[in-house]
């Protein structure tokens, strides 16, 4: 009952922060350079037509779409859809949005999970290494790799792979979805920028951990070296990786709009691209709105997962609400 009172708690404290987020979203997208209506009509526009007949569809449009209403009215307008449900309706393709969405959503999802397992297959082995073999030959290339990781944009290693893999050696297509081939560049391409930075944190964790006395006594004791690494060291030292767990989303997140652009990957990502370029304003409030639900829902659930795996902290947040 304790940790249902506590998520609750956390999730009732998130909501005037989400307020602030749909606020700052509305404002921020109204900003963006460019007129919708003029941006829909162009693509459709004959460059044999009158441009004064483009200028009368673009008002016609303008009010259509309800961007002549004063921007307090158009925010409590989209506040109440969102409130019910309601994501809204593309400027572009007059669809619903969740719709939309939903239809590309296996794709992002197959993506993210594909380049996550990427991830913790690099990032673990690498990081245990660094520690285990501190300031030996394994730990010195292990920070090389994860230097050049952090360093290299992911849409400059997208391209790089996919000129030597696909263009040069023909191993694996270059663009689309299909089978297992067709993952397996984007994701590593997302993966590997991702366990760069998992990897240095999960290695300075590590070797905190190993300062320790209980590390110490736990030697002393003769126990192997596996069992005190994986036993008694790995746990502990994965709690701060844990905490980190939402930045890493966040990057997962980010990196598939880039990388679903580069690979023509029928995702979300390429699909808020689109929005953006086309100044499609439900569309692109709709999908920051729902990533900002998903890293409060990740925070909430890594807070509550910590408090579950390290009882020092449950029993500090008892002592503070008791």
């Amino acid at each position: 009952m304790k940790l249902i009172r506590y998520v609750v708690k956390r999730l009732l404290v998130s909501i005037p922060a989400l307020l602030g987020v749909t606020l700052i979203l509305f404002l921020m997208v109204r900003f963006i350079p460019g007129d919708p209506a003029r941006a829909i009509l162009l693509t459709m526009f004959d460059p044999g037509a009158n441009l004064s007949d483009l200028e009368k569809d673009a008002e016609i449009l303008y009010k259509q779409l309800g961007l002549d209403q004063p921007l307090p009215v158009q925010y409590g307008v989209w506040l109440w859809k969102i409130i019910h449900g309601d994501l809204g309706v593309s400027f572009r393709s007059k669809t619903p949005i969740m719709d939309e969405l939903m239809q590309r959503f296996p794709a992002t999802l197959e993506l993210a999970g594909a380049a996550l397992l990427i991830m913790l297959l690099i990032a673990i082995p690498s990081g245990i290494a660094g520690a285990v073999y501190h300031r030996r030959a394994a730990d010195h290339v292990t920070r090389v790799i994860a230097l050049v990781g952090v360093s290299v944009p992911s849409f400059f290693l997208g391209l790089v792979l996919m000129y030597l893999v696909s263009v040069q050696l023909g191993w694996l297509p270059t663009m689309g979805r299909g089978g297992l081939s067709h993952l397996i560049l984007p994701a590593l391409t997302l993966g590997v920028g991702l366990s760069s930075v998992t990897a240095r944190l999960l290695r300075t964790s590590l070797l905190q951990v190993f300062s320790q006395r209980y590390m110490m006594m736990a030697e002393a004791k003769g126990l192997s070296r596996r069992t005190i690494l994986f036993k008694h060291a790995l746990p502990n030292a994965l709690l701060p990786v844990l905490t980190s767990f939402g930045l890493v989303v966040g990057g997962l997140i980010g990196g598939t709009v880039i990388i679903e652009t580069v690979f023509s990957w029928p995702g979300v990502g390429r699909y808020v691209v689109d929005a953006i370029t086309g100044r499609d304003y439900p569309v692109i409030q709709a999908f920051v709105l729902l990533m900002a639900i998903v890293y409060m829902v990740l925070n909430v659930a890594v807070d509550v997962a910590y408090r579950w795996l390290d009882p020092r902290v449950r029993l500090e947040q008892e002592g503070q609400h008791g």
